[in-house]
């Protein structure tokens, strides 16, 4: 018999969430920065076994939104949880079951549902003193009934096969949902998008924080060189912050893009150019129009 299921990977905006779930995969799909609200959208990786499928989707950290986007971010992290055969609330000692996961908690559907949730207290390894956790898990067990709860660093292999094998005895028994050689809902266009975002957060986040959107507007095959030739633009809100993505003399853009393009290559087994432009968009945060035009609708 197969089984099958969601798993949503749901916290606050820099618990690890991107971390667990490409640890979980053993493969790179979620962009991780050290900054909180990475990601903006739900991601969905795919991991078939046998006669096994689960599909974990990495949700956008939810906390009380600020413009448009995080309101679109919010919504779209509650729809995971609402699908999810399984809940997977990733929190550290730092505000373990404080007001933001409690917050959180409260937007899971009711318990009647069925639906099996699992608290993950990430970055064990930054504590010195393992007994701290003992309150922190028996405070856990009198706020809600969860299934288990789980110590854990996303970045320890054995961790994550522990994680894994409780995730696997929770599953339903159903049909496969998905083919079994697809990796993610996400198409190649979204993920080139978002390697390249990552690449600025991580060369010029101080000067330019959430401010940036990256599109594509084009790929062309070169028959010729056997290159793809993918044009993008990266969208800013002021005008003083397009300066600082190009860099003196196009230095930090050239940078970006060949860390990028990198990336983007083995993603896509074969050669690329990367043409990358930048352009300010006033307030994009905040225009429902500039949102929809950037696949934030």
């Amino acid at each position: 018999m197969e089984k099958s299921g969601y798993v949503a990977i749901a916290g606050q905006p820099n618990v690890g969430k991107s971390t667990l779930l490409n640890g979980l995969l053993k493969k790179k799909l979620a962009i991780i920065s050290r900054r909180p609200e990475t990601t903006r959208d739900n991601i969905r990786g795919i991991l078939t076994e046998k006669n096994l499928q689960i599909i974990f989707t990495d949700t956008p950290g939810i906390h009380r939104p600020h413009n448009l986007l995080g309101k679109v971010m919010l919504t779209r992290a509650q729809s995971s949880l609402l699908e999810a055969d399984i809940i997977l609330l990733v929190t550290e000692k730092r505000f373990a079951l404080g007001s933001g996961d409690m917050n959180i908690i409260s937007r899971f559907p009711e318990q009647k549902e069925g639906k099996t949730v699992i608290l993950v207290i990430n970055k064990v390894d930054r504590i010195k003193q393992k007994r701290a956790l003992l309150p922190i898990i028996e405070g856990a067990k009198k706020k809600y009934p969860f299934a288990e709860i789980i110590p854990m660093s996303a970045l320890d292999a054995c961790d994550l096969e522990k994680l894994m094998s409780v995730i696997k005895s929770y599953l339903p028994e159903q049909p496969f949902l998905y083919p079994k050689d697809q990796l993610t809902d996400k198409s190649d266009e979204f993920m080139i998008q978002e390697i390249i975002r990552e690449k600025i957060l991580t060369k010029v986040y101080e000067e330019v924080p959430h401010s940036v959107a990256v599109v594509v507007t084009d790929t062309q095959e070169d028959e010729k060189t056997e290159l793809l030739n993918i044009s993008a633009t990266i969208f800013v809100e002021r005008t003083s912050q397009k300066p600082i993505i190009i860099g003196k003399s196009g230095m930090m853009i050239r940078n970006i893009g060949k860390l990028a393009r990198v990336e983007i290559e083995e993603l896509l087994n074969r050669r690329v150019y990367l043409d990358l432009w930048v352009k300010v968009r006033d307030k994009w945060k905040k225009d429902p129009n500039a949102l929809e035009e950037m696949g934030y609708g």
